[in-house]
């Protein structure tokens, strides 16, 4: 019986792996949400012989991955108005990011900067102070992937840390 557990564990410790990486690449491809993947594969450890973390534990870890999931699609919007950007543009980046998701992998980057350009344009803006909220826009959306990653590189630690303690 203990052969057939520590089998299983390795399993679910695979399928961690798995899900890790595949949320570490959602990191930088905005089709797949990268930090609840990863999320899920810290789920899966629970059915290890022996849990790796506590109820409490998993619970704070899931509000913050809803809370960098928030602040994923919040970066750009903020990035654009930190920029000069009015509620044309930051409508607009947000439209850009909804429409870039069906556009291709890197739909929301594009969409994010060519919506807040063009809706800066739509509100009456020149050329210039609309490539600068749509540079605010671009910034953001690096800032959230930037926050996505380190937020997935967490989770690996704390894997790691749940093995050893």
């Amino acid at each position: 019986m203990h052969n057939y557990l520590f089998f299983m564990d390795w399993i679910w410790y695979s399928l961690f792996v798995f899900l890790w990486v595949v949320g570490l690449i959602g990191c930088f491809v905005p089709i797949l949400p990268g930090p609840p993947i990863a999320f899920v594969g810290i789920l899966l450890l629970q059915l290890c012989e022996k849990p790796l973390f506590s109820t409490w534990a998993l619970i704070v870890w899931a509000v913050f991955i809803v809370f960098i999931t928030f602040l994923d699609y919040w970066f750009p919007i903020y990035g654009t108005k930190v920029f000069g950007g009015s509620k044309w543009g930051a409508n607009g980046a947000l439209i850009g990011m909804i429409v870039g998701m069906f556009v291709g992998p890197i739909g929301i980057f594009v969409g994010a900067f060519i919506g807040a350009y063009i809706g800066e344009l739509l509100n009456g803006n020149n050329n210039s102070k609309s490539l600068n909220a749509a540079l605010g826009s671009f910034l953001g959306f690096l800032a959230g992937t930037l926050a996505k990653a380190i937020t997935v590189g967490l989770l690996l630690i704390y894997f790691f840390i749940g093995l050893i303690f």
